[in-house]
């Protein structure tokens, strides 16, 4: 079983967006990767903002399902029609692969290391 482990916003700037979320919805920060990444606590799912070097999704916001084992849910989600975007590689924090859905959204899956 597979759970909504972040929703992926794309920025072109991870502190200004940060700042943003922080004072504008009292959003905390769970972890924050330089401008490369940051996690901030969005109660149940967590808001992953992605900078320019981490945007696996080439701008567009997605739902990130955290599993168990990502090739087996990459092998799922083809099987059900997903398309394979990249991946399963080994990020700076985690194992992920993007693909999109058959209507084009982008899925991420990711497994933390």
């Amino acid at each position: 079983m597979s759970e909504i482990g972040n929703v992926l916003y794309p920025v072109p700037d991870v502190g200004k967006a940060v700042a943003f979320y922080a004072s504008a919805l009292g959003l905390g920060v769970k972890f924050q990767d330089g401008e490369r990444y940051a996690a901030l606590d969005g109660g149940r799912a967590t808001l992953a903002l992605a900078g320019p070097d981490e945007d696996v999704t080439v701008g567009k916001p997605a739902a990130s399902f955290k599993v168990a084992d990502v090739a087996r849910a990459v092998a799922a989600l083809q099987q059900a029609g997903a398309a394979l975007v990249r991946g399963p590689a080994e990020g700076p924090h985690e194992t992920r692969a993007v693909l999109t859905d058959p209507w084009g959204n982008p899925i991420v899956v990711y497994s933390p290391r």
